[in-house]
């Protein structure tokens, strides 16, 4: 089939074009056919390919959207001559069937219409830290070959654009990000290759992008049209998958939830070092959207309002791309909040670093990662012996600087939730900040003791808690801590978490660098 044949057009179905498919809309169902292109990282030109990459694409699109993907139907020659998609005959070419999900729960849609908050993006990180984390992992073979296949997809993303970069920015700017892109991957072969080994890279989904989310069913997320033509896209370290998505949000103006993303991934996933290659990863997919929007300006077979639409959308991928290699203006801080047991603090800090846009690095999440348990499984905590005894108590700290070095290290602020009861840890952190000639704060929070008791017995009634305090350490805990006498008042913020969040966030923020809230979008 060398150019769509009339006879697939039907008045029920609507058609829609990309630069490697042409795709049938029904009102319930989706047929999909391969063009027969070669653009080099993929060939569609035999049937036999096409139909290769059909049942690929219903197999690998199955683990994250189990009841989407039908199966492949062959598009066949019926009685009265005209080919139809189904049928008996023999197969002339294949289609992907597909069950249509609705647009309205489609992410950039919800986007669009200011119905994507921050609750949806924490769905979207949950359920991709828990498909990484399913991923069958890889040959020792496919994950180190995974490090020059990002270096090669960069190559080959500059020798396609040659010539056609120059158009949307100046040469000396094009020359900036292929230098920066191919002298990323040189300065960071060790990290890359280590993060290989301890099983970061995975069969991942590869073109992660919002129109491939849906809220759909409610509760649930579902993500379709991973790459199915080229296992070098699709294979690749969890933070590239990440970086996609992230990369989408930045482009529709929401930076904001890109770090909301971000951090969510970090915590559930247990891997703060992605912050090392984020902006990286991001650069790299901006600009193979641009290369993509690219190939559908140049195909005389689409409208000339669409090649329009993606010329300007090729400039704009590129000049993301070259604006994530360089540094935000917005200075970057190091904030402590701690408190004896209840007081609330990992729930303030949570809204901090919504508000300030940063991941927050908890004790409670790196303690059980460090025993090699799951977060909601519960430790010994009898006299701070066990997991909690002093020595295990540094190891925990020594990983939250480590995995807080990761995060400022790209630029960004960090928020560490740990109890900060002994000076030498607070000490500790704001070491760290001013290592980096940054800004340090200690939020400490506090509430009566009536309050901490019922805070207690209430997370003991309550499943899935991830912290191991109970209601008999509280005096143990509170005769161990030690005062904070050393840092200015206003680098020292007290707080009494039994106040609403919203009244203590309004105090902080006159001290702290929140970001702002933009009218009419959801926190």
């Amino acid at each position: 089939m060398g150019s769509l044949p009339d006879d697939l057009i039907r008045p029920e179905l609507t058609l829609v074009e990309t630069h490697i498919s042409w795709v049938f809309l029904g009102a319930q169902e989706v047929w999909k056919v391969k063009k027969p292109v070669n653009f080099g990282f993929l060939d569609f030109r035999s049937r036999e390919q096409r139909r290769a990459a059909c049942e690929a694409e219903v197999r690998l699109n199955r683990r994250l959207a189990p009841d989407v993907y039908l199966g492949v139907v062959p598009i066949t020659a019926g009685r009265d001559g005209k080919m139809c998609l189904g049928g008996d005959g023999d197969p002339l070419d294949y289609a992907v069937h597909m069950r249509r999900l609705s647009e309205d729960a489609r992410a950039d849609v919800r986007l669009a219409a200011g119905r994507l908050g921050a609750e949806d993006i924490d769905e979207i990180a949950c359920t991709l830290a828990r498909f990484h984390e399913a991923s069958a992992p890889l040959p020792t073979e496919a994950r180190s070959a995974s490090v020059e296949f990002v270096a090669q997809n960069i190559r080959e993303n500059f020798g396609q654009t040659r010539g056609l970069i120059e158009q949307h920015l100046e040469p000396a700017q094009a020359r900036e990000l292929e230098e920066w892109q191919l002298g990323f991957i040189d300065r960071n072969l060790e990290l890359l290759h280590a993060r290989a080994a301890t099983g970061r890279v995975r069969d991942g989904h590869g073109d992660l992008r919002l129109e491939h989310v849906y809220f759909e069913p409610p509760g649930a997320v579902t993500i379709i049209d991973c790459i199915e033509f080229n296992e070098r896209f699709r294979v690749a370290d969890v933070c590239c998958d990440l970086a996609f998505l992230a990369m989408d949000l930045a482009y529709h103006d929401r930076v904001d939830l890109a770090e909301r993303l971000l951090a969510t991934y970090a915590r559930e996933a247990n891997d703060y070092d992605l912050y090392r290659l984020v902006d990286f990863y991001q650069s790299y997919r901006a600009h193979v959207r641009a290369k993509v929007s690219l190939l559908l300006a140049a195909d005389a077979g689409v409208s000339a309002t669409t090649r329009e639409r993606a010329r300007q959308q090729a400039r704009r991928y590129f000049l993301l791309a070259l604006a994530e290699e360089r540094r935000a203006l917005a200075q970057p801080v190091v904030l402590a909040v701690g408190g004896i047991i209840a007081s609330g603090k990992s729930t303030i800090a949570a809204h901090i670093g919504a508000r300030l846009g940063a991941p927050v690095i908890g004790s409670d999440r790196t303690r059980k990662f460090l025993a090699g348990v799951d977060p909601e499984h519960k430790l010994d905590t009898t006299h701070f012996s066990g997991a909690y005894a002093p020595e295990r108590t540094e190891q925990v700290y020594a990983e939250l600087w480590r995995r807080a070095e990761a995060v400022l290290g790209s630029g960004r602020s960090v928020v560490l939730d740990a109890s900060f009861r002994a000076r030498a840890h607070r000490d500790a952190a704001r070491a760290l900040a001013e290592r980096r000639g940054l800004p340090f704060f200690f939020v400490e929070c506090r509430a009566p003791e009536d309050q901490l008791r019922r805070r207690l017995a209430a997370r003991a009634r309550t499943p899935g808690q991830v912290s191991d305090a109970r209601e008999d350490l509280l005096a143990a805990f509170a005769a161990r801590w030690e005062p904070e006498t050393t840092l200015p008042a206003e680098r020292h913020l007290v707080v009494d978490t039994t106040a609403p969040p919203e009244v203590t966030l309004e105090r902080l923020g006159e001290t702290l660098p929140f970001w702002p809230t933009p009218a009419g979008r959801p926190e």
